[in-house]
C-alpha cells in the first residue's frame, strides 16, 4: 500500500476553508473545491515506492492486473474505473445531468467524427464513458436532486407571485408528468437569457421574502434559491432548479445521482466517488455552454423522492452506501479505540481515507508495511494486497463491486 499525494482543484466555486481545515492546514485564501483521489488523467494522484513520485495513472498502466485484479481489468478495462473525492462547496455548481453508457458512447463517437475538439467549450462528450455518482455529507451538505412533482413545483413557483412565471404554473398543472417538466424546462432553457433576467430578479425577490417568514411553505427551499441567485444574479437555471426537490444531509447521509437526474451540489463539505468520468450536460447557475437539445433528450423527466441514503451494516464493522452500480462500491469504518481491528480482504483496488481521528493500516504478512492516517489523508491499495485497520477515528473505503 501506498500513501496518495492528492491534488486540490481551484475551482471558483469552491469553499476558501473547508478542506484546509480538514487537513489541518492554513487557509491561502484561494477556493479549493475538491481533493482528487484516483488515477484520472486530468489530475492523477501520485505515489512513491522508493523512486520517487509516480503517476497513479502510470503505475497502473504498467501492470493493470497486478495492480487492479485480473477481474477488475476483464470488466472496467486497465484503468482504476473509479474517482474519489473530498468535495467543498462555498458556492453552487451548476445544475447538470449526466448520460448513461450507451448515451456516452454514441454521444463521443459523434463528436469525435464531427471533429469537435476535446477541449473546445461548447463539447458535451469528453469520454466515452457513463458518470453515475454519490456524495457523502461531512457537514450539514445542501443540494438539489431529481425533480419535484410537478403539482408541487406549480405551488412553489406561484406563491412567488411573478406575473412572468404564471405560464409555467400553467403548464405544470395542465400535462402529465413527463410533458409538464420538459416543457417548463425546455422554455426556461429557451427563454432569451437577456429577456428573462426582470423574472429571475422578481423571483428572486420574492423567494427572499417569503424565506424569510419560517412558516411559509417551502420556506427552507427559497432561501436556498435566493442564495444560489447571489452567486448567479438575473441566471435562468435560478427558475430550472425551482423544478428540482431540495435536500438537506446530514454527515453520514447520501445521494446516489444515476443517469438523467438533474442535480446541483449548493453547499457544505462531502466524500464524492463516481465512475471515472467527466461527460457533463448543464442546466443553469452556469457561464458555461448548455446544449439546450442534447440535454433535452438526456434529462429524465420523472418526478421522485430524492432517496437520501444512510449506510447498511455489513460485515466485520463495515457501513456500505448501497448503490446500483459496479465501478464503484463506497462504504467506511468508524473506529472505537481499544476496538479490535478490521481486516479487508485482498482481491479489488482500494482507496482509504481518513476523515477523523487517526487510523493506521497494515499489510497483511509483510512485515513493516504501515501507514498512519490523519485527517484527510489517503492511501491507495493494489488488488494483491490483504490490509488490516484500526485506531480510533473515521474511514471511507473506495472500491469496486466485486
Amino acid at each position: 500500500m501506498n500513501r496518495l499525494l492528492n491534488t486540490i482543484r481551484p475551482y471558483a466555486w469552491g469553499s476558501t476553508t473547508a478542506i484546509p481545515e480538514l487537513l489541518g492546514t492554513a487557509p491561502n485564501g484561494e477556493p479549493q473545491a475538491e481533493l482528487w483521489m484516483g488515477a484520472h488523467p486530468g489530475a492523477p494522484s501520485r505515489i512513491d515506492r522508493g523512486s520517487g513520485p509516480v503517476p497513479l495513472d502510470a503505475v497502473i498502466a504498467a501492470d493493470p492486473a497486478g495492480e487492479l485484479g485480473e477481474s477488475a481489468v476483464k470488466r472496467f478495462g486497465p484503468t482504476l474505473p473509479f474517482l474519489f473525492k473530498v468535495l467543498a462547496a462555498g458556492a453552487p455548481l451548476s445544475v447538470q445531468v449526466h448520460p448513461d453508457l450507451a448515451q456516452a458512447r454514441a454521444g463521443f463517437a459523434d463528436e469525435e467524427a464531427r471533429g469537435v475538439p476535446l477541449d473546445a467549450p461548447h463539447r458535451n462528450y469528453k469520454d466515452a464513458n457513463h458518470k453515475p455518482e454519490m456524495i457523502v455529507a461531512l457537514s450539514p451538505f445542501d443540494g438539489l436532486c431529481g425533480f419535484r412533482r410537478p403539482a408541487d413545483a406549480a405551488d412553489l413557483i406561484e406563491a412567488l407571485d411573478v406575473d412572468s412565471l404564471a405560464p409555467y404554473v400553467d403548464i405544470l398543472r395542465a400535462h402529465p408528468e413527463d410533458r409538464a417538466l420538459r416543457e417548463v424546462l425546455a422554455a426556461v432553457l429557451g427563454a432569451d437569457p437577456q429577456a428573462v433576467v426582470a423574472t429571475v430578479h422578481a423571483a428572486t425577490e420574492a423567494a427572499a421574502r417569503l424565506a424569510a417568514d419560517p412558516a411559509t411553505p417551502y420556506a427552507a427551499d427559497y432561501a436556498a434559491y435566493a442564495k444560489a441567485a447571489h452567486s448567479f444574479p438575473g441566471d435562468r437555471g435560478i427558475i430550472a432548479a425551482m423544478l428540482l426537490n431540495y435536500v438537506q444531509l446530514q454527515p453520514g447521509e447520501a445521494l446516489y445521482l444515476g443517469a438523467g437526474v438533474p442535480h446541483a451540489y449548493l453547499d457544505g463539505l462531502g466524500v464524492e466517488i463516481m465512475a471515472n468520468s467527466d461527460n457533463v450536460l448543464r442546466c443553469g447557475l452556469t457561464p458555461k455552454h448548455i446544449d439546450v437539445p442534447e440535454l433535452l433528450r438526456i434529462v429524465r423527466f420523472e418526478a421522485d423522492d430524492p432517496g437520501v441514503l444512510r449506510p447498511e451494516a455489513a460485515a466485520d464493522g463495515e457501513e456500505l452506501y448501497a448503490a446500483p452500480i459496479d465501478e464503484f462500491r463506497l462504504s467506511r469504518y468508524v473506529l472505537a479505540p481499544g476496538a479490535d481491528p478490521r481486516t479487508l480482504e485482498a482481491g479489488t483496488p482500494q482507496i482509504l481515507l481518513c476523515t477523523s481521528g487517526t487510523v493506521r493500516l497494515e499489510t497483511v504478512g509483510a512485515a513493516g508495511s504501515e501507514l498512519t492516517l490523519g485527517p484527510g489523508e489517503s492511501a491507495y491499495v493494489p488488488a494483491t494486497e490483504r490490509t488490516r485497520l484500526d485506531g480510533a477515528g473515521t474511514v471511507f473505503r473506495a472500491t469496486v463491486a466485486s
